[in-house]
């Protein structure tokens, strides 16, 4: 595993910005793609935004992409933006295995158990201003 769970990286620089795509793994053994786009600012510091995209979430958030791409494939013409319609979930979402050197490690938990105290995954975008001088 590389740097803080990265599982892959790659980066395209566009016109003075650069965006990276993270493939990560938390403790739980989750996989999420972050998504981060670099600039330069006037002060010399870089102004960093970040997208954090479950596994469980691409499909859907894959179908909403294109539809933005295909929207803005046509700029000239005045069509209302495509419906967007959540996938069905096709199968059940794997176990969640506990983290190493807790209790319970290596043992697959029963899926009713661990949703029971599955918490909502919360993400928290910090932006970092550019110190004032």
């Amino acid at each position: 595993m590389g740097i803080r769970g990265e599982l892959f990286s790659t980066r395209v620089t566009c016109e003075g910005r650069t965006y990276f795509f993270n493939v990560k793994e938390n403790r739980m053994g989750d996989l999420y793609l972050t998504v981060v786009e670099s600039k330069p600012t006037e002060a010399e510091n870089f102004d960093r935004r970040s997208v954090v995209v479950f596994r469980d979430d691409v499909p859907q958030f894959l179908r909403a992409f294109q539809g933005a791409l295909d929207f803005m494939a046509k700029p000239g013409d005045k069509v209302a933006a495509p419906a967007f319609k959540a996938p069905a979930l096709a199968a059940k979402p794997r176990p969640r295995k506990a983290p190493a050197g807790f209790a319970g490690a290596g043992d697959q938990a029963e899926p009713a158990l661990q949703s029971e105290g599955a918490k909502k995954r919360r993400v928290v975008v910090k932006r970092r201003e550019a110190p004032k001088e």
